[in-house]
């Protein structure tokens, strides 16, 4: 496929539509039609299924747009790595992280890298742990903000930080006047858990195996400040890092409780693919983040 050809196509096979993606894309849609006609005739395959005004890639047009989507990356990369040549000074660097990440530990990384590096700028994008994983192995994130550490081949990992887990409790649970506790105590108690993909959900399950329970759970939320809040308001327990458990609101702060089980801790850490080429922006702040948790 011409290098022109990778920005119509991915955009018409995204969008699933000849009128939004030709809108998006500022060509006429028969315009649009003929460029599809002319690539598929290339190609000696249809790419998409038509029904009615929507398409759908079929089976050849999957396999195709997973290597187009793949060498637009490639270019991509190609250009940035361009730009830092011709100005070292200057870059973008695409960042993914998991949500909870985003109220201290990123900021802390980036405020602490533009004070000696400004023109750098950065794409941030939040999103579950495995949706994070999936984002830098596919080119679309140059690193990722993670925990715990991804059990899927292709990537580098660095562990910046490790933080202590607490079960989480309303402060007026027959447990909340403990210094420490066992997960397994809080067996027979209803918790609040992130969605499966999420890393604190992994980490959760993990050490509810290893305590030999399987826990009744009551709610789940992609956001640990609401899992907090809904502790606070007594709907349950809850797993969270010690130092991640802001509540907003009028009620009290959950009450937390250091767990004495082992392995009871969340390691976050930097990932990144092991075949990319990282641009000089992104091998700056990769050392940068290194040094960063040096201190």
């Amino acid at each position: 496929m011409p290098s022109d050809d990778l920005h119509w196509f991915l955009t018409l096979a995204e969008l699933e539509r000849v009128g939004a993606a030709a809108d998006q894309l500022h060509l006429a849609q028969p315009t649009l039609s003929r460029m599809l006609a002319r690539l598929e005739h290339r190609l000696g395959a249809r790419l998409f299924d038509r029904h009615g005004k929507r398409l759908t890639l079929n089976n050849s047009g999957r396999v195709y747009y997973e290597h187009a989507r793949r060498a637009q990356a490639e270019l991509d990369a190609a250009r940035r790595e361009l730009a830092d040549l011709a100005n070292p000074a200057k870059g973008v660097v695409r960042l993914s992280f998991v949500h909870s990440f985003g109220a201290r530990l990123v900021p802390d990384l980036v405020a602490g890298f533009r004070r000696g590096s400004g023109r750098i700028t950065f794409s941030l994008r939040q999103d579950a742990a495995q949706v994070v994983t999936a984002h830098v192995l596919d080119g679309e994130a140059d690193l990722g903000l993670v925990s715990p550490k991804p059990a899927v081949a292709g990537l580098g990992w660095r562990m910046l930080l490790r933080q202590r887990l607490a079960l989480a409790v309303p402060a007026e649970h027959r447990l909340a006047g403990r210094r420490q506790v066992r997960l397994a105590e809080a067996a027979d108690t209803e918790f609040i858990a992130m969605p499966t993909g999420f890393g604190m959900r992994r980490i959760f399950d993990d050490l509810c195996a290893a305590a030999d329970f399987r826990p009744r759970i009551g709610l789940e939320s992609t956001d640990l400040v609401t899992v907090a809040g809904l502790v606070a308001a007594g709907m349950g327990v809850a797993l969270l890092p010690m130092e991640e458990a802001p509540v907003r609101g009028p009620q009290p702060a959950p009450v937390l409780l250091p767990l004495a089980d082992p392995g009871a801790v969340r390691a976050a850490g930097l990932i990144w693919s092991a075949t990319a080429v990282p641009s000089d922006a992104v091998r700056r702040f990769r050392d940068f983040a290194f040094d960063w948790s040096q201190r």
